[in-house]
């Protein structure tokens, strides 16, 4: 990954970024949602959703770039790797939706955050961020919350409870990216490249499945009134919860952010019973508190300094 030099944050811009956070963690489980009922009760191909997302994004994004700043805000620094960062949300899209078609929303939502995890373990390797004997052993526990949460759909479903574990890896990956990139252009113009990178990986990948008639890659040409107002969902909310984050790891360290996606499990818990009368089971409640409270732990870990070990003596 290319080296790019980090931020030092003020209090206020760390605080705004932990606002951000919270304010999109909590509205991001209604894409989710819009994609479950797409996949699952209008019988959209999840490769179609996820295209359609990426499409809407940049449509959405593009008219704003230009509003605000003209073709000059088109400009970006390290515009590869910032289309890099689209691909990989791409690619976790893929996944998690292909989840949401056969899991209930609270329990592949619990099971992707892992993700908060891997990004705290990818800190310390990536960005240079300390984290501490005490946050390895808070970070362990979460993974074993995440274990308890995947068990009961293991045996259910096989190898699809996975997937929202391969969905928190690229997820933690993008994050992470998000923070190394966060000075190369404005969030808006971060938006668009990401949504430029999602359709750059889509778009061939649904043509050939098309083609050869691969599931969860067909193609179809819905006009159900219902069906466009889930995709504008998509839209709106996509585009203010990924400028949220974006905004928000510029802001603030991303060891302190990533717990702060944990509020995102309520939220999935009560859009999944009101929608689609979907409730976690005992074992899930039991997997999701230990994940919640693992997550409460790092966040306040990340408000203690972590001890530096004294130079060795000569």
């Amino acid at each position: 990954m290319v080296s790019l030099p980090l931020r030092n944050n003020t209090t206020h811009e760390t605080r705004r970024g932990v606002t951000l956070m919270i304010v999109g963690s909590l509205i991001i489980p209604g894409l989710d949602a819009s994609a479950k009922l797409l996949t699952e009760g209008y019988g959209l191909s999840t490769g179609e959703v996820a295209l359609a997302r990426f499409i809407l994004q940049t449509v959405c994004a593009l008219p704003l770039v230009l509003a605000f700043g003209g073709t000059a805000a088109l400009r970006i620094r390290r515009p590869f790797l910032n289309l890099v960062r689209g691909m990989l949300l791409a690619a976790a899209t893929l996944t998690f939706f292909t989840a949401l078609k056969f899991m209930p929303l609270a329990d592949a939502t619990a099971i992707f955050f892992v993700e908060p995890i891997l990004v705290t373990v990818l800190s310390a390797f990536v960005l240079h961020e300390r984290i501490g004997f005490a946050r390895i052993a808070t970070v362990l526990c979460g993974f074993a919350g995440t274990l308890i949460v995947i068990r009961p759909n293991f045996v259910a479903l096989g190898a699809v409870a996975v997937l929202p574990m391969l969905t928190a890896l690229l997820v933690a990956l993008y994050a992470i990216l998000n923070r190394r990139l966060a000075d190369t252009g404005k969030p808006l113009t971060m938006h668009l490249f990401s949504g430029l990178g999602g359709c750059i990986v889509l778009s061939p990948a649904l043509a050939i499945g098309h083609v050869l008639d691969v599931p969860g890659f067909t193609v179809s040409m819905p006009s159900d009134p219902d069906v466009l107002g889930l995709f504008a969902i998509i839209a709106v909310v996509a585009t203010i919860a990924h400028l949220m984050f974006i905004q928000a790891y510029h802001d603030a360290p991303a060891s302190l952010l990533a717990p702060l996606g944990y509020i995102e499990i309520p939220s999935a818990v009560l859009l999944g019973l009101l929608v689609f009368g979907d409730f976690p089971d005992p074992i899930t409640i039991v997997g999701i508190v230990v994940i919640v409270l693992s997550g409460l732990a790092l966040v306040i870990l990340e408000r203690r300094p972590v001890p530096v070990p004294p130079p060795p003596q000569p």
